[in-house]
Order: C-alpha cells, then structure tokens, then sequence
C-alpha cells in the first residue's frame, strides 16, 4: 500500500513541477518528486525480494482498484499522499 502511494505522490508531484507558473516552486516540487520514486523503489525491491513478481503485481493491481474506487468516491480536488 505504501508503495502504491509513494507512486501515487510521484506522479502528483510531476504534474506540479511540470505545470507550476514558479520556477523556483517548481524545481522544489521536481525535488519533492524525485524523492517519492525513490520511496517507491524502496518498497518496490523490498516487495520484490521477498515476494514473487507475479504475486506482487497481482496485489499492486487489486490496490490500484480499490485506490480508484475510494477516490471515485471523494472530492475532485487534487492530493499529494492519499
């Protein structure tokens, strides 16, 4: 689950370094980006050490589809860790 919001925050955070009129802020938010992929290969490689791929891709897959029907259910606006 972890993983799967670090991802989640990844790409928030791209989208903001990306679109942000700031320069300054946006190079802050690609800072902030960087940092949660890093998170992410962290659970990822730790995940994938002590669990079969197949097992972990199933269980990502089965997350990413409760994540879309919690946030279907929820206010529109965006989020960072959700």
């Amino acid at each position: 689950m972890a993983g799967l919001i670090e991802a989640r925050s990844h790409e928030r955070l791209g989208l903001l370094g990306q679109h942000c009129p700031d320069p300054q802020l946006a190079a802050f938010y690609r800072g902030l980006m960087a940092s949660e992929a890093r998170h992410y290969g962290v659970y990822w490689l730790l995940a994938d050490r002590y669990y079969d791929r197949t097992i972990v891709q199933t269980r990502l897959g089965e997350l990413a589809r409760i994540e879309h029907q919690i946030l279907d259910t929820l206010h529109p606006h965006p989020r960072i860790h959700s």
